[in-house]
């Protein structure tokens, strides 16, 4: 007479109980994504508009202010991104405000969204 189960039952009982639960965790999210609900925030970065020169785009300088995690110092690290300027209202200098979209070119993944 058995008592219990044995090493192999336990087992495949534990790995049906993970396989639900995966399961069910996948359901949650389609059904999510089918109401609507973002996955994700889209990016929004503030920077200086320092060239115009294309047609329909602009080159943001985007500075970040971070601690070195070596040497704790902190440094300002820019990078320039390309974004998406219809009307082209914009000159050098301009402060605005870029937000993350889906890709426009190679170059482009940012919109302008204020001055």
């Amino acid at each position: 007479m058995k008592l219990g189960f044995d090493k192999k039952e336990r087992k495949s009982k534990v790995i049906k109980k993970i396989f639900n639960r995966v399961n069910m965790k996948k359901e949650i999210k389609k059904e999510n994504n089918k109401e609507g609900v973002a996955k994700g925030r889209k990016k929004v970065l503030s920077g200086t508009i320092i060239s115009t020169k294309m047609q329909d785009t602009v080159v943001v300088l985007v500075k970040r202010f971070v601690k070195h995690p070596k040497y704790e110092k902190y440094v300002t690290i820019s990078k320039k991104h390309k974004a998406d300027s219809k009307g082209g209202e914009y000159q050098v200098g301009d402060e605005v405000k870029i937000e993350e979209c889906n890709p426009i070119s190679k170059d482009k993944k940012f919109r302008v969204i204020k001055i």
